[in-house]
């Protein structure tokens, strides 16, 4: 997570110079935000992530032939960026394949300079805004967790440490709706921090890193229904 008082290292990975020159140009207006490194092939953007440690990578989906794989390499040198994939053209196989990568967010070129400032922000802070998509999308959820019936979430899938209160239950089926911290607190008539507590909760008693995999494994055990 970036501390308040330190500036976000995003680096940009895509192979047009017009395209990155113009990100970087955008995302320099931002007074929490530093470019730390540009490229266009997979070995510099290996190497880059390895010196300069970076808060968030804008990955070019076409980058290399395998672009979700290159995400997943990218995570594996520093578990502790943010992926956010950029696509030509999103699609629900693109959005499986991103929450497979575990990308932070899964976004169009065509995305305006502030909405991408956003998700940026969000990633760095630890956020997921991928989830935003997936639990607004109930045809890709139930594509999700028909093709993930074999796949392996962490222990959080085989074990169910605590029982959900009511209240997080309540939360919970919320958030597999789609809705976000805030628009939760404001239907339920409590402070969004109270929100982001019961969220922390329930990560914890399901044994989740992100949102989408707590629906995940409450789906499967039965806790919750997507219906």
């Amino acid at each position: 997570m970036v501390m308040p008082d330190r500036k976000i290292k995003v680096i940009i990975a895509d192979q047009q110079p017009l395209f990155r020159q113009g990100v970087s140009f955008y995302l320099g207006q931002a007074p929490d935000i530093v470019i730390c490194a540009e490229v266009s092939t997979e070995g510099d953007l290996v190497n880059a992530v390895m010196s300069e440690t970076p808060d968030v990578v804008l990955l070019d989906i076409s980058l290399t032939s395998d672009g979700m794989d290159l995400a997943r390499v990218v995570k594996q040198h520093v578990s502790s960026v943010a992926v956010i994939v950029i696509s030509p053209s999103p699609n629900d196989e693109g959005l499986f394949l991103a929450i497979k990568a575990r990308a932070a967010g899964y976004v169009s070129r065509n995305i305006s300079s502030d909405e991408l400032i956003t998700i940026i922000r969000r990633a760095a802070s630890g956020e997921y805004p991928l989830n935003d998509t997936f639990l607004s999308q109930p045809r890709v959820a139930a594509q999700v967790l028909e093709q993930f019936q074999d796949f392996s979430w962490g222990k959080g899938v085989e074990t169910f440490v605590s029982p959900l209160t009511p209240r997080e239950t309540e939360i919970l089926n919320y958030m597999a709706k789609g809705y976000l911290n805030k628009q939760i607190a404001s239907m339920l008539d409590i402070s969004e921090q109270t929100i982001k507590n019961h969220v922390t909760s329930i990560l914890r008693k399901l044994d989740a890193n992100a949102r989408t995999q707590a629906v995940v494994t409450a789906v499967r055990r039965g806790i919750i229904s997507l219906s």
